[in-house]
């Protein structure tokens, strides 16, 4: 199903696109951290009650009416964004800035299964992009799309980098699509919106296509989480596939993922360098953080694997 280019927002949506031009105007910097950080922070005892916007909205934390703002409470409760928690509130999303750009994500813990994550390799995953992208696409007409882009991080990031191109964001997850469209419009990027695992309905070739895929074994397989089979590896190769079947000549993929290294064997390159050859194209790989994760090896699924690895691999298809 495909969305028209820059739609209307509902009510609800208007509130949050409000919502996020406010907090720019109040400079607001919230940087989301792991969840294992904000676990830590959120244990602390003076931690318990929000005391600002930044605790409402970036810790998650619960707060008392005209506690902290009456205003950015008010856009809350109409845009039916809160919840009860005891005698107090608590906002059902966060915000966090990214570059120049805030982005609306799920609020803390993220243990819905339609939840939108936003952490730690969001930031990473952008300034990939944004280092890949010094040299724009010279086609005219050029379109990139941001395959399962979650909150729209790949899509405004190379939107910044480009102006020049036409934005598709995909993601089969209408909470995400949601938050992606507010997040788009506060930004001032045109954009078009599919929900699908598939990019049928994006016509004509790909220039850049960016991706930021789940990379482990999630038991409850939460979709912004669960990676599928090889040891959470195959949906990034499924998606990195999709795209390099898409691609424009001398267009790119820029896939920023986690890969199981199994007996000092990373699965993954080799499944990525198997078909980017077969299609025509080159790739270059190389890992941006040697050992993540180390909790997850506790998983029994886990059991022949040495680290997870965040990796980078750009994959470009013959001019």
């Amino acid at each position: 199903m495909s969305r028209p280019d820059q739609p209307a927002l509902r009510s609800a949506d208007a509130e949050l696109l409000q919502l996020l031009t406010l907090l720019r105007d109040r400079d607001y910097r919230f940087v989301t951290p792991t969840p294992a950080t904000h676990a830590r922070v959120l244990a602390r005892p003076d931690r318990q009650d929000a005391r600002c916007v930044e605790d409402m909205l970036g810790w998650s934390l619960p707060y008392r009416p005209g506690d902290c703002d009456p205003a950015i409470e008010a856009l809350l409760d109409r845009a039916g964004l809160t919840a009860p928690a005891g005698d107090r509130r608590r906002a059902t999303i966060r915000v966090s800035r990214l570059h120049d750009h805030l982005f609306i994500h799920s609020a803390y813990p993220t243990d819905d299964a339609d939840a939108v994550f936003f952490g730690p390799d969001s930031y990473r995953f952008a300034d990939l992009i944004r280092d890949e992208l010094r040299d724009c696409p010279a086609r005219d007409g050029a379109q990139m799309v941001d395959i399962g882009t979650g909150s729209g991080v790949g899509g405004l990031v190379a939107a910044t980098a480009c102006p020049g191109l036409r934005i598709h964001m995909t993601d089969v997850n209408p909470a995400a699509l949601r938050f992606a469209r507010i997040n788009a419009a506060a930004a001032g990027i045109r954009a078009d919106f599919h929900e699908s695992d598939s990019l049928a309905a994006i016509a004509g070739e790909i220039d850049v296509a960016t991706a930021n895929p789940p990379y482990v074994i999630d038991s409850g397989k939460r979709l912004y989480r669960h990676g599928g089979a090889m040891h959470g590896g195959q949906v990034s190769l499924d998606m990195a596939v999709m795209a390099m079947d898409r691609l424009a000549p001398a267009g790119r993929l820029i896939l920023y993922t986690g890969s199981a290294i199994v007996r000092g064997h990373d699965q993954l390159a080799a499944a990525l360098a198997e078909a980017a050859a077969a299609r025509g194209c080159t790739m270059r790989y190389r890992e941006i953080d040697p050992d993540v994760f180390g909790e997850e090896l506790e998983n029994d699924l886990y059991r022949d694997v040495d680290r997870i690895a965040l990796v980078a691999a750009v994959v470009t298809r013959a001019g």
